[in-house]
């Protein structure tokens, strides 16, 4: 299968893969990866994320790595941020493996202390008697656990929904609704209001597709 590979691409500069460009739906989404858009300079990274023909990213890590402070290594989205937005995209995961949708983020060098995550985790793995925490998928980190463990098994696709609108945000995991938190309680009070988005790397095999996100007015 021919593959792009996203290796070593300096910080400051733009992640290119192909003839990447942005492309806006009549109804205000706009393409972030889908198998049919040509994009340009959308994101940047240092991780070894690999675009493949039928526009899937994932993230492949390379040999030594671990953890998840490496974050320049995370999947960032280029010159853009956002306060009141919708994003759609699926994700796959591996046996036990861990990544986030970061949102809110005042300080890419930094953003577990000035940003958002919604938790990506293989939690289909765990008993069904298990308690759920905020490191389980559709928990909100800092410190909200879902509220139902909707995950699939690890290999198969998922599907989050995630809007932030004003203090709200509501989270929607493979159709059901696991997280409403207000972001102005709490330590989630603490975090920016507006700012960058990304997918962390934890040097833990992630796939993900069909990304799209719109602005709410």
């Amino acid at each position: 299968m021919l593959r792009t590979s996203i290796v070593g691409v300096v910080f400051s500069l733009v992640l290119t893969v192909s003839a990447w460009s942005q492309e806006t739906t009549a109804d205000g989404w706009t393409i972030l990866l889908g198998p049919k858009t040509k994009f340009e300079s959308n994101w940047v990274t240092k991780g070894n994320w690999v675009l493949d023909k039928d526009g899937v990213v994932s993230l492949e890590p390379r040999k030594g790595e671990s953890g998840w402070s490496r974050h320049d290594m995370y999947l960032w989205l280029k010159d853009k941020t956002y306060t009141d937005f919708e994003i759609d995209f699926e994700y796959k995961v591996g046996k036990n493996s861990n990544s986030g949708f970061y949102f809110h983020v005042g300080d890419v060098k930094e953003p577990v202390k000035t940003g958002i995550e919604v938790q990506i985790y293989d939690s289909a793995s765990k008993p069904a008697t298990a308690k759920l925490n905020d490191h389980d998928s559709g928990g909100v980190i800092p410190g909200v656990p879902p509220t139902k463990n909707a995950a699939k098994a690890a290999g198969e696709w998922n599907r989050f929904q995630i809007a932030v609108k004003g203090k709200s945000l509501k989270v929607i995991l493979n159709g059901e609704t696991v997280n409403e938190v207000a972001l102005d309680k709490g330590r989630l009070a603490t975090f920016p209001s507006t700012g960058s988005i990304g997918f962390q790397d934890h040097a833990l095999p992630i796939s993900l597709r069909n990304i799209k996100i719109r602005e709410i007015k």
